[in-house]
């Protein structure tokens, strides 16, 4: 991770959730990644329930810790925890929002949106940020490994989620968003 100035300066965490959809909604939200914990505070901010920020880095983690502290919200938990290998840890169908902020260039990109589907309630959402693959930028994974939106969306949709779209992120040009969302089941 580069310092947390220059990787705040990447994006607007707010405009990007409400960008996505992801403003003001009802109910917990995870955060897969949570990095330096910007996106962490910024949902914490805009969502009725708790946010579970993860990462498996200590130092990511006691990063975000004391970043909420100092935000003085109060719904965070923040967890260091393999989610890759282990999963998010909390129950079925208890988020109404999953962030997946660049993070599906991982080796195993559907068990992350698998987790997502479980995670999310019927009509919750799994928000996707990844570094664009067409255009040179200032950091990011190997372009080889970055994953397009086309891609994302395939996947999205063989884990079980249904594209509501993709949109611009205000403030950042190297990345592109989508949001990908849970069926509500017909006979709801």
């Amino acid at each position: 991770m580069p310092s947390l100035e220059v990787w705040e300066a990447f994006f607007d965490p707010d405009s990007a959730l409400q960008a996505l959809g992801c403003g003001r909604l009802p109910g917990d939200v995870v955060d897969f990644g949570c990095g330096y914990g910007g996106f962490t505070i910024a949902a914490a901010r805009q969502v009725s329930g708790t946010v579970y920020a993860l990462d498996i880095d200590p130092a990511m983690v006691r990063a975000t810790n004391a970043r909420v502290a100092q935000a003085a919200v109060r719904n965070v938990v923040v967890q260091e925890r393999d989610f890759v290998t282990e999963g998010c840890g909390r129950p079925d169908g208890s988020a109404s929002l999953v962030m997946l902020f660049n993070i599906l260039h991982t080796e195993d990109p559907m068990a992350l949106l698998h987790e997502a589907h479980r995670v999310l309630v019927p009509g919750g959402i799994a928000a996707v940020i990844h570094w664009r693959r067409d255009v040179q930028t200032p950091r990011g994974p190997p372009l080889e490994i970055r994953p397009d939106p086309a891609q994302c969306q395939a996947w999205g949709e063989r884990a079980g989620l249904r594209c509501l779209g993709m949109t611009h992120l205000p403030r950042s040009p190297w990345h592109w968003g989508m949001a990908l969302q849970r069926p509500i089941p017909a006979n709801v």
